[in-house]
């Protein structure tokens, strides 16, 4: 039995669900072919971030009026143009080369919360070239006075400004920092966006007590980060028609089999292929396409959330935390 594998993702029509996700593998166009030769799906961008724009639009104004006195000193705040691998008129043109590269759909990125020039960048995204766009959310609140609801509401007023400005279909890339997940996706879908992806990675840094400095060392998925995700796949799925996708966390073919079970549409791989190479994606699509046809699948898409929170034989887990009976069955364990 031959298993069908394709799915259709934001409007996109691909061969299956395996996608690499934004990151670096997108920068080199050699990178690119292998990911393609792999079987990638699609291809995506690493993100697009809004200081860049802010960065660029600061330093053209600067040049016109002079830099003020302790002005200077506070674009240091800001990661200078070197921090950047892709600037924004690079960024444009690498969308086109992959575009001209390869045949699957590819997917670009643009990370910020406010309205301003980098919404124009969006129109010019698609003009380049993109297919889909991934607006890419989020908000760190340090100020009291500001609540939930008024952040929600900036970003809601975001994504309806970029759907306005444009015509290609754009999933938003969400942290897992929302005090009512569901009804913030309700309001997405309400918005006209096409698709979520759960969730963000969030690059913290670290103390260093001896040097008092900051760390700020990256630090790659591991696959226990796949669980949160697994529990807001199958909740939101239950309850949304929006495509879902998931990143963080995957790293293997059982990875992506629950990610799908749960709910995701799309599993997207970043920290795996960086670790193995590109080449690592064919094994878990084999490894995916193998698992389906033993357990007499016809389609990937009739897993697809066949154990979300509507069609689990028992979804309690999924919706409540369960800390008593888990700690109970630890403490048993261990008087064993």
């Amino acid at each position: 039995m031959t298993v069908d594998m394709s799915v259709r993702y934001l409007g996109l029509e691909l061969a299956h669900p395996v996608v690499p996700g934004a990151s670096p593998l997108a920068d080199d166009l050699d990178t690119v072919r292998r990911l393609e030769d792999a079987g990638a799906a699609a291809i995506t961008l690493r993100s697009l971030f809004e200081e860049q724009l802010t960065e660029m639009q600061m330093t053209a104004h600067d040049f016109l009026d002079g830099i003020a006195e302790g002005h200077a000193e506070a674009l240091t705040y800001f990661p200078g143009t070197a921090d950047y691998v892709l600037g924004p008129d690079s960024y444009l043109e690498q969308i086109r080369r992959i575009r001209e590269t390869v045949d699957v759909p590819v997917i670009a990125s643009l990370n910020g919360v406010s309205l301003g020039g980098w919404l124009h960048h969006a129109k010019l995204i698609e003009q380049a070239g993109a297919q889909a766009l991934e607006l890419n959310l989020y908000t760190l609140s340090t100020d009291p006075r500001v609540s939930a609801a008024a952040i929600e509401a900036q970003e809601l007023e975001v994504v309806r400004a970029v759907l306005d400005g444009i015509s290609i279909p754009v999933a938003v890339k969400l942290s897992p920092f929302y005090s009512a997940l569901p009804s913030f996706v309700r309001g997405l879908e309400q918005a006209g966006a096409h698709g979520v992806i759960l969730f963000n990675r969030l690059y913290e840094a670290d103390i260093d007590p001896e040097a008092l400095e900051l760390d700020r060392t990256l630090r790659l998925s591991q696959p226990s980060e796949l669980l949160p995700r697994l529990r807001w796949l199958a909740i939101l799925s239950a309850r949304s028609e929006l495509d879902l996708a998931v990143t963080g966390g995957v790293h293997d073919a059982t990875g992506a089999l629950k990610a799908i079970m749960a709910g995701a549409t799309v599993v997207q791989m970043v920290s795996a292929l960086l670790h193995h190479g590109p080449e690592h994606l064919t094994g878990i699509v084999d490894g995916l396409r193998t698992w389906l046809e033993e357990h007499e699948y016809d389609s990937v898409r009739d897993a697809c959330g066949c154990m979300n929170d509507a069609r689990a034989p028992d979804s309690s887990p999924l919706t409540r935390a369960n800390y008593i009976g888990l700690l109970q069955s630890w403490a048993r364990s261990r008087q064993g």
